[in-house]
């Protein structure tokens, strides 16, 4: 079977992290948090809650009927 060397590396470096919280999925989501919190980037949240927000504009539109009628759209 075909081992990729980048694959290979994605999973020690993913075991190493874990084990350094003791795999305690807890402790490693709240190290995530603290690091996204640090970061200072941007965070988009994709919710499904009725509406659309806008990247650029940060304001919130109502899509409506529109949503759900899918047969104006082209391909």
């Amino acid at each position: 079977m075909f081992q990729d060397e980048i694959v290979e590396e994605i999973h020690r470096i993913r075991e190493e992290y874990s084990r350094s919280f003791n795999h305690d999925l807890k402790a490693i989501f709240a190290d995530l948090q603290k690091q996204q919190a640090e970061s200072g980037r941007e965070v988009i949240t994709l919710s499904r809650k009725p509406g659309l927000a806008t990247r650029w504009s940060g304001q919130t539109k109502d899509l409506g009927e529109d949503a759900k009628d899918s047969s104006h759209c082209s391909t």
